[in-house]
């Protein structure tokens, strides 16, 4: 069976951390996803997307993510029977995070640990990060067209 879900959106409020019986960190968050399609003249719409994260996922996601930070999600949608306040059966549906990435900066520029754009670093590919002095390249706009040579593409093509 297949059941893969990947998403990208703004959390709606900052995750909410908890702790099992059994010490298991665990996450609960939602995130708005705008439509792909908005009629002309009205307001594109957005779906509103309950997530949990366990692990290190729910660390990290509580760790640097807040309210309005952008974020990509891979996991699976799953459901799960609770009765509700009144005796009435309920089913909630909700994606379980297996990666969690950050997607770009916090909307409206402010300050704060989610702003800074990290490339896509994940939870776990965290710790392979290079220091910033590794991963600085060399700026390609300094050059001149001196530092290009001409290739000659008269002759026939060795293929």
């Amino acid at each position: 069976m297949l059941n893969v879900v990947a998403i990208m959106g703004r959390l709606v409020a900052d995750p909410e951390l908890r702790t099992t019986q059994s010490g298991i960190s665990v996450a609960s968050f939602r995130i708005a996803c705008d439509r792909s399609y908005a009629r002309p003249g009205e307001q594109r719409q957005a779906d509103f997307f309950d997530v949990v994260a366990w692990r290190q996922q729910a660390e990290f996601v509580c760790k640097y993510f807040q309210k309005g930070s952008l974020i990509a999600i891979d996991g699976s949608l799953q459901t799960r029977q609770y009765q509700d306040k009144n005796g009435n059966n309920r089913t909630a549906f909700e994606i379980v995070a297996n990666n969690i990435n950050f997607a770009g900066p916090k909307n409206s520029g402010s300050t704060g640990p989610a702003a800074p754009y990290q490339g896509g670093t994940s939870h776990q590919n965290a710790q392979y990060a290079r220091p910033a002095a590794v991963e600085a390249a060399p700026s390609y706009s300094a050059g001149s067209a001196d530092d290009f040579a001409v290739i000659d593409d008269n002759d026939d093509l060795p293929f």
